[in-house]
């Protein structure tokens, strides 16, 4: 009987310090790093998608701005305006027409990332009254359990991206937390 040689793994984790300046011969512009464009009432879920994207790519600090453009004179400047382009084409490419054509001007990938934030996340207490009346209401009718279950569960996750206790570690939080696992 043949054996399997064993792999190993450190040879496919990749570089965990690679630079974000850094772009894969995949990354192009005309990428679409998400399957349901940001089109206004579903930006929570957009902007996790895109997050979870740009995190993948290394790229999530042009958009959060702790990767800021550095001065023209600096090494990085050229390299900093390829990637910042590139995430903007990726945004833009993620964007209904309508909201795409309010943001193509913009120079950095972080001001419509801001901007964008500002204009659709306002509306958070009208969709978290939305999704609780979305649970309230919700039965399960002629669908299977599992149907039912995964959009129960859809509507809990968005409304708990709404939350914004912080994890504390004390009796209090942990008491809270029991509460709102209850209420599910």
């Amino acid at each position: 009987m043949a054996t399997t040689p064993l792999v190993d793994r450190t040879d496919i984790s990749g570089d965990q310090n690679e630079s974000p300046f850094v772009m894969h011969h995949s990354d192009n512009p005309g990428a679409i790093l998400v399957t349901n464009p940001l089109v206004g009432d579903n930006y929570s879920t957009w902007r996790r998608a895109m997050k979870m994207a740009l995190n993948a790519k290394n790229k999530f600090g042009f958009v959060d701005g702790s990767i800021s453009k550095p001065a023209t004179i600096s090494s990085d400047y050229m390299p900093w305006v390829r990637c910042n382009d590139l995430v903007l084409s990726w945004i833009l490419n993620s964007l209904s027409k309508e909201i795409a054509n309010s943001v193509i001007y913009a120079s950095e990938a972080h001001e419509v990332w801001i901007d964008l934030q500002e204009r659709f996340s306002q509306g958070n207490a009208a969709r978290i009254y939305q999704l609780k009346k979305m649970i309230s209401d919700l039965r399960q009718e002629q669908n299977s359990l599992a149907v039912y279950f995964t959009t129960l569960k859809t509507f809990w996750d968005e409304l708990g991206s709404y939350s914004t206790v912080s994890a504390y570690t004390c009796g209090a939080f942990k008491e809270f937390h029991s509460c709102q696992d209850h209420e599910k």
